[in-house]
């Protein structure tokens, strides 16, 4: 009897996978429990009561902030920093490029290896965000609006 009740468990298991083999009732319902979970709804989760933040990609400002000096030293050509502190951590995500600004390959190598990104900017008597939020309106993201990250934000340990 023992065997019998685990071969009709494991049936039952099979056919709840394969769509074949359900009837149209539980296949109407999985399907009503798929719409219920949202399964293939892409959601905007900056809506949400706790939201995600977007991350703007947007390739014209980056070339537009790497064609910039350097703000630390002058030099150019530059490259294309992502401030890290402006935004939330997230694994494996940058921060938007609405927050980016010009840095030599050298003063850019330099911020990735200090501990502390917002006090590597306050050495150097910089607030970086200023700079990122005009650029990234001279670099016309259209249809993008940039976002002032929140200035009580720790300091993110995202790469970039």
């Amino acid at each position: 009897m023992r065997r019998s009740s685990v071969a009709h468990l494991k049936h039952c298991a099979v056919a709840l996978v394969r769509p074949e083999t359900r009837s149209k009732d539980q296949q109407e319902a999985a399907s009503d429990q798929r719409t219920r979970n949202g399964a293939g709804v892409k959601i905007d989760k900056s809506m949400l009561t706790i939201s995600e933040p977007k991350r703007f990609r947007s390739k014209e400002n980056l070339r537009l902030v790497a064609q910039q000096p350097c703000l630390i030293c002058g030099r150019s050509p530059a490259q294309a920093h992502h401030v890290r502190y402006a935004q939330s951590r997230g694994l494996g995500l940058k921060v938007s490029d609405e927050f980016t600004v010009p840095l030599c390959a050298t003063d850019h190598s330099e911020n990735h290896a200090t501990g502390d990104e917002r006090r590597w900017w306050q050495e150097h008597n910089i607030d970086p965000l200023p700079v990122a939020h005009r650029l990234w309106g001279e670099s016309g993201a259209v249809g993008r609006a940039p976002t002032m990250p929140d200035p009580t934000m720790g300091d993110g340990a995202l790469s970039n």
